[in-house]
């Protein structure tokens, strides 16, 4: 018999071992103690099953948890590549033109801005610090744009920006989670992970949820922003990559080629599928699913993920270098993740943080340097989603966490050795363009500085229950049911922001 034969005679074995073992006496009593418990109260309470969500088995099909499923009314989105910058930019030198701030550049702060409020650094009284960009008005909207985006200004009348984004957090971890996952504890489902266990996936051979990293480091608050909280596992995020194999583990180790990996698969997914039909646990299905789908990613990513064969005029529209683990890269990714069916993207560019500690983290320096990375292939990714006919259904969101001060930042009362701004929850930019928004618009105000929202006041739960309304779901109702009672990703909150639809 040949290596590869006893390998497989092993493996059979094994699972045959693991059938008896699994019937025995003693694995009853064992297994099953809470269970007969929970079969008198059935009797006693006829009627309270557990149920999965308040659609039924509507948003979960036992044999393809993965399968396309129709949204709850026709949405005008069908994916999503939402685009974060980790650290979070200061939208005084990018979206919000403040001329009155400049009045003030260099000036004490006034006790006014700094009574009864927390800062995450700022101690004392700082300095004002006044806008390091210059504006202009860009496009038929007239728009303000800082010049720190020249490019992105060719496609002002595209995007909706949001001006007077507020959040109740001040520190990167727990303001990334709320972001992303409706709190800011760990636990909940993220919203890729919501979106993908309500539309399923268009491609039975990718995830329906993919994460791609750049800037050297994930976000703050780790893989938790991807991941699945108490929706089945099969709903998280897969991180790629765009340098070396895009996942880890993705080929076969040495001795084992793809029949024998077959083989192994059908084996353990057996006992899976054993296993489910005696305890009915729907992440057993999940598991099932991730093996089968983990097979079938070793052909199908290498090819999705190789950006070498794109033109000559995509790489330059797109400033991508193959081969190079970057944010250019990344865009260009989420644009043939999409194309091929993947419902949900997910970028994170991590640098963004803007305290004035180093050159790198100064607003005059360092913010300009990471727009110039991110701002041409943002730009293309918009071009290119339009001139192919997929930006009406594709939404496009960027964002941060939160944003920062127009007092410049100082700690324990010293100025920092570099112009930076602290950390800021009362007022930030994001934007949003394709899947029915409404391009060339501009919603919300802050006061003169930039300091708080004056009106069009919008929270992470706006945002959140803005994009579910794009993709066909109303967020009030699109609920899974978890300890007890139903949870939906905006919690008790969020309206959806109809000014900025078209």
């Amino acid at each position: 018999m040949t290596q590869k034969g006893i390998h497989t005679h092993r493996l059979l074995k094994e699972v045959e071992k693991a059938a008896l073992q699994h019937k025995t006496r003693r694995h009853f009593l064992k297994e099953s103690a809470m269970g007969l418990g929970a079969l008198a109260m059935g009797a006693l309470f006829p009627g309270c099953e557990p149920k999965s969500s308040v659609f039924g088995n509507n948003f979960f099909d036992p044999t393809n948890p993965l399968a396309p499923k129709p949204p709850m009314f026709p949405g005008k989105a069908k994916s999503v590549i939402y685009i974060h910058m980790a650290g979070a930019p200061s939208q005084l030198e990018l979206f919000s033109y403040k001329p009155e701030l400049s009045k003030l550049d260099g000036q004490d702060c006034p006790p006014s801005l700094l009574e009864g409020k927390k800062f995450a650094f700022i101690r004392g009284v700082p300095k004002m610090l006044g806008p390091q960009a210059k504006f202009k008005q860009h496009g038929q909207s007239g728009l303000w744009l800082s010049e720190n985006l020249p490019h992105l200004s060719t496609v002002i009348d595209d995007i909706a920006i949001l001006n007077s984004v507020t959040t109740d957090q001040f520190n990167h971890a727990p303001a990334q989670l709320l972001m992303h996952t409706g709190t800011a504890r760990l636990g909940r489902p993220s919203l890729g992970s919501w979106v993908t266990y309500g539309l399923g996936s268009e491609n039975k051979n990718l995830p329906g949820f993919v994460v791609l990293t750049s800037g050297g480091n994930n976000p703050d608050a780790g893989k938790s922003v991807w991941g699945s909280g108490f929706l089945p596992s099969v709903y998280q995020g897969v991180q790629c990559r765009s340098e070396g194999d895009p996942v880890l583990f993705i080929n076969n180790p040495h001795g084992m080629d793809r029949d024998l990996r077959k083989a192994s698969i059908e084996a353990i997914n057996k006992i899976n599928q054993e296993q489910y039909e005696e305890y009915k646990d729907p992440e057993t299905l999940s598991r099932i699913a991730q093996y089968e789908m983990a097979y079938k990613m070793q052909i199908s990513v290498p090819e999705v993920m190789n950006i070498a064969d794109e033109p000559a005029h995509i790489h330059a529209m797109y400033g991508t270098k193959p081969g190079e683990a970057n944010f250019a890269n990344n865009v260009l990714l989420a644009r043939k993740l999409v194309e091929k069916g993947v419902r949900f993207v997910q970028l994170f560019d991590w640098g963004w943080d803007a305290h004035g500690d180093s050159a790198g983290n100064a607003v005059d320096i360092g913010l300009v340097n990471k727009c110039r990375k991110v701002d041409r292939p943002i730009t293309a990714l918009i071009l290119d989603l339009k001139q192919r006919g997929l930006l009406d259904d594709t939404l496009v969101i960027w964002g941060s966490e939160f944003g920062r001060t127009p007092m410049m930042e100082n700690r324990e009362g010293k100025k920092m050795p570099f112009k930076g701004r602290d950390h800021h929850a009362e007022a930030f930019s994001m934007w949003m363009a394709g899947g029915g928004i409404k391009g060339g618009t501009s919603y919300g105000e802050t006061d003169e500085i930039g300091y708080s929202a004056v009106s069009g006041k919008v929270e992470a739960f706006d945002i959140q229950a803005t994009i579910l309304n794009q993709l066909g779901f109303d967020h009030e109702k699109f609920t899974f049911e978890s300890q007890g009672r139903p949870f939906r990703l905006t919690d008790v909150s969020g309206k959806v922001i109809h000014q900025i639809l078209a």
